[in-house]
C-alpha cells in the first residue's frame, strides 16, 4: 500500500461526496419555495440507497471480473476484502468508496429533471433499481480496466479503446439521456411553460455551485488515482475549463438578453466543469480553454432549444450535463495529446488521425442509448405500478407540506408573533 496515494483518494473521495450536498443547494435554489425541501432530500435518499446497493452488489458489478464485457460478477459483493491493493498502492476498499461517490451524484443528478413533480417514496424506488439497472453496467463498460481490479474489463474501455478520464459517459451523457427519458414519462409540469417558474433562492444556488465546483476538483484530479503530473494537469484544465465556460455563457446572455445574470453564471461554471470531465487527464490548457469555451455556448442554447422542442426538464440536465458530456467526450477526438498523459493518444488536430474521434463517437451512441432506453422502460414500470407523479392538488399547493409535513420557510405574519417568535393569541374586544 502506498500511503501518500490512499490519503489523496480518500481525499478526493471526501470531495466528491461533498458534491451530492451541493448539488442539493444548487437544485433546491432553483425550485420554487413550496418543493425545495423535496426536492433537497431527492439527493439526501440517493445518498442513502445508492450506497448500500453499491457495498452490497453494485461495486462488485462494476469492477468485478467482465461476462463478456456487459457486466461484472459478484466476487468483489459486500466489499469484505480488506487487503487487497490495486493500482498504484491503493487498497481495493478505497478505491470502491471513490468509485461510490460517483454512483451517488449521478443518481442525485437526475432528480432535477422532474423537479416540482415527483413523489418521494417511489423516487427511491426508482433511483434504487436504477443504480443497478443502468448506472452498473455502464460503469463496468467504461471504468473497468482490464488488469486493474480484475483480470477482464467492459467493452467501451479495452475493446472499443474509447477515453472518458472522469466519466463523461457513465455519469454525464448517461444522467442527460436517463434525465430526458424521465422528463418525458412523467410528463410536463403544470402551467408549464406559460407560467413563470423561477428560482426561489438564488445565494443558494451560488452556494450550491461552489460546493460543487470545489469537489470537482476531486472528482476530476481524483480520477488520477496517483498523486502526480496527470492530477496536476486534470486539475489546471478542469480550472481552465469552467472560468472560460463561465465568461463565454456571460458574454451570450447579455448578447441575447440584455443581462449577465447569476443564474447564468452559475449554470455556466456547472456547463464547463461537465464538458471537461471525460477529458481534463487527455488534453492540455489550450484544449481546456476551447472545450470550456464551446460548453458556455453550446450548452446555453441548448437549454433555450428545449422550448421549442417542448420537453419540461426543469432544471436542465439534459440540456448541461447530457450536451456537456457529448461536446467533451467528442473533443476529446480533437483535442486530446498524449503529451499530458501516456495513456491517451493524439487527437485529430495534434496529428492523430480520425480513428479516435471514431471510437469517442461510438461511446456517445452506445451510452445514451443504452441510458435513455433502459430508464424509460424502468421509469414507465414504476409509474404503472406504484406511482411516480403527485397529484395535481399537491402540485400546486406544494410538495413539501404533501410528502414530507414540513416546509423550509416559516410564513406566519409577523404581526401574529410576539419578540420571542411564539404565536400570540388574537385580541378580544369587550
Amino acid at each position: 500500500m502506498d500511503s501518500g496515494n490512499t490519503a489523496y483518494v480518500l481525499g478526493c473521495a471526501a470531495l466528491v461526496m461533498l458534491m451530492t450536498p451541493g448539488l442539493a443547494f444548487f437544485y433546491g435554489g432553483m425550485v420554487r419555495a413550496k418543493s425545495v425541501l423535496n426536492m433537497m432530500m431527492m439527493s439526501l435518499i440517493a445518498l442513502g440507497v445508492i450506497t448500500l446497493v453499491w457495498v452490497l452488489v453494485g461495486f462488485s458489478l462494476a469492477f468485478g471480473d467482465s461476462h463478456g464485457g456487459l457486466i461484472g460478477g459478484f466476487s468483489l459483493a459486500g466489499l469484505r476484502d480488506t487487503t487487497t491493493v490495486v493500482g498504484d498502492g491503493i487498497p481495493l476498499q478505497v478505491f470502491a468508496m471513490f468509485q461510490l461517490m460517483f454512483a451517488v451524484i449521478t443518481g442525485a443528478l437526475l432528480s432535477g429533471a422532474i423537479a416540482d413533480r415527483a413523489r418521494f417514496w417511489p423516487w427511491a424506488v426508482f433511483v434504487t433499481l436504477w443504480a443497478l439497472v443502468v448506472y452498473v453496467p455502464l460503469a463496468h463498460w467504461i471504468f473497468a480496466i482490464d488488469g486493474f481490479v480484475a483480470p477482464h474489463g467492459g467493452w467501451m474501455a479495452n475493446t472499443l479503446g474509447a477515453l472518458d478520464f472522469a466519466g463523461g459517459t457513465a455519469v454525464e451523457i448517461n444522467s442527460g439521456a436517463s434525465a430526458l427519458a424521465l422528463a418525458l414519462v412523467l410528463g410536463r409540469r403544470r402551467g408549464w411553460p406559460s407560467e413563470p417558474m423561477r428560482p426561489h433562492n438564488l445565494p443558494a444556488v451560488l452556494l450550491g455551485t461552489g460546493l460543487l465546483w470545489f469537489g470537482w476538483f476531486g472528482f476530476n484530479a481524483g480520477s488520477a488515482l496517483v498523486a502526480g503530473a496527470v492530477a496536476g494537469n486534470a486539475f489546471v484544465t478542469t480550472m481552465t475549463a469552467s472560468a472560460a465556460a463561465v465568461i463565454s455563457w456571460l458574454a451570450l446572455e447579455h448578447r441575447l438578453d440584455g443581462r449577465p445574470t447569476s443564474l447564468g453564471g452559475a449554470s455556466a461554471a456547472v456547463a464547463g466543469l461537465v464538458a471537461i470531465t471525460p477529458a481534463c487527464g487527455f488534453v492540455d490548457t489550450f484544449g481546456a480553454l476551447v472545450i470550456g469555451l464551446l460548453a458556455g455556448v453550446v450548452c446555453q442554447l441548448a437549454i433555450r432549444l428545449k422550448y421549442r422542442l417542448g420537453y419540461d426538464d426543469s432544471l436542465d440536465v439534459v440540456a448541461i450535463h447530457g450536451v456537456g458530456g457529448v461536446l467533451g467526450m467528442t473533443l476529446i477526438g480533437f483535442f486530446a495529446t498524449g503529451a499530458v498523459n501516456p495513456a491517451g493518444t493524439d487527437g485529430l488536430l495534434y496529428g492523430g488521425g480520425l480513428a479516435q474521434l471514431g471510437k469517442q463517437l461510438v461511446a456517445v451512441l452506445a451510452t445514451a442509448a443504452f441510458a435513455f432506453t433502459a430508464t424509460f422502460l424502468l421509469a414507465w414500470l414504476v409509474k404503472r405500478t406504484i406511482g411516480f407523479r403527485v397529484d395535481h392538488e399537491v402540485e400546486a399547493e406544494g410538495i413539501d407540506e404533501a410528502e414530507h409535513a414540513e416546509t423550509a420557510y416559516d410564513f406566519t405574519p409577523l404581526s401574529a408573533q410576539g419578540r420571542t417568535g411564539r404565536t400570540l393569541p388574537e385580541r378580544t374586544h369587550s
